[in-house]
């Protein structure tokens, strides 16, 4: 891949795998009986398995909520960063003959490839890779996380940010309409390969009574029954394909996460402002003596006569202190939004660079296998044909 960053940190440094899953049964938080998957994750040196050494990999447990954890701990402490996504915690878009129980093996074995690719795709990020707490989530066991969370609303948005956050809302959009044309086009291939193999049947029993033309028609039953029994190996590898645009799926939440966390250090920026002009309004009517806006300290001066000089100047004083302390504030807060502009759209550049790749990727490889499909289909009713014309 020609992504914009070459060095992959902690790849260079580190093997990750996710090996293996397995079905627990425990108690959970409210002493209830319950059935859960974890995963074994196995580190190892780089450099011991360049030097031929290959020793046994470290290795712990891990369930899926505890890679929730993580990824909520990356959105916050990186709010700059197009976090990656995790695979799906339960089942969707699959066609019928797909478990949707998510402790189906099938299920199961996609969430773990999904997963360790997660772990990959943060370990090749150029910010996240270094996070020490994602390198304590692959080596020790015992350690925690939190998750934060905010909500807020800003009055002058950054139009680039609105319309990225536009974007990521209708990436979701289009690749969930994808997904599910793709489940009822699978559904209809798996319903065209069992016709296929009911053809095998009826020719396989109808070459039993025809003397004549019973090996032509006992071929072209092998043929279409060798065409039905290869629809489980196709749509797997669409269930490949199917798992990639999943993941951009997902990712469209890491981009609208980004915008919101942008929305947060506007806000924050925002209120600081506000409230300066307040305080420098306040400064200005203690100065003059003149009521701009209506205020109960306004009302009470009025009823019951105006503050002594004193008084005033000492207010003034708090009010210049505080003055001076908003106005380093404001100049902080600008700072931290530009700052998270400046290193947001970088991170943003970079995943729409690594999305183009992928995503092109996938769709030509996708079109090419169905592209072999049809060809193979022509292929057995050819062979049926020659076999037809021989009887």
């Amino acid at each position: 891949m020609t992504l914009l960053h070459e060095n992959l940190l902690l790849l260079k440094k580190m093997e990750i795998s996710v090996a293996e899953a397995e079905k627990r049964t425990g108690k959970n938080a409210v002493n209830m009986q319950e059935t859960y998957t974890v995963y074994l994750i196995e580190t190892r040196p780089v450099d011991a398995a360049s030097e031929g050494t290959n020793p046994v990999p470290d290795s712990l447990w891990r369930r899926y909520s505890e890679f929730e954890l993580l990824r909520n701990y990356l959105l916050v402490t990186y709010p700059f960063a197009v976090v990656p996504p995790l695979p799906e915690k339960r089942a969707e878009f699959v066609w019928h003959k797909l478990s949707a129980d998510n402790m189906d093996p099938d299920f199961v074995e996609r969430r773990r490839v999904g997963l360790e690719n997660f772990l990959l795709r943060v370990a090749s990020h150029p910010a996240l890779s270094s996070d020490k707490i994602f390198y304590l989530f692959l080596t020790e066991a015992d350690s925690r996380l939190k998750a934060l969370n905010a909500t807020f609303r800003v009055k002058n948005p950054d139009k680039r940010f609105v319309e990225m956050k536009h974007y990521g809302d209708e990436l979701q959009s289009v690749i969930s309409q994808l997904l599910r044309v793709r489940a009822r086009a699978a559904d209809r291939l798996y319903g065209v390969y069992k016709v296929h193999g009911n053809y095998g049947r009826v020719f396989s029993e109808w070459s039993a009574i025809e003397k004549e033309m019973g090996d032509g028609l006992q071929s072209a039953g092998h043929h279409m029954d060798a065409y039905a029994a290869s629809v489980d190996d196709i749509l797997e590898e669409e269930e490949h394909y199917a798992d990639q645009l999943k993941e951009y799926l997902f990712y469209s939440d890491a981009l609208r996460t980004v915008c919101r966390k942008h929305e947060l250090t506007q806000y924050e920026l925002e209120m600081a402002v506000q409230d300066l002009t307040s305080k420098k309004q306040q400064r200005e009517e203690l100065a003059t003596g003149t009521i701009r806006t209506f205020s109960l300290k306004g009302m009470t001066s009025k009823l019951f006569g105006q503050e002594t000089p004193e008084q005033r100047e000492a207010k003034l004083k708090m009010l210049e202190t505080q003055i001076e302390e908003g106005e380093e504030l404001v100049k902080e807060r600008n700072s931290e939004c530009d700052e998270f502009v400046k290193s947001a759209w970088v991170d943003i550049e970079r995943f729409k660079e690594q999305k183009d790749h992928d995503l092109r990727e996938s769709l030509i490889s996708y079109a090419i296998m169905q592209i072999s499909m049809c060809k193979k289909g022509i292929q057995v009713w050819n062979n049926a044909k020659e076999c037809f014309n021989k009887m």
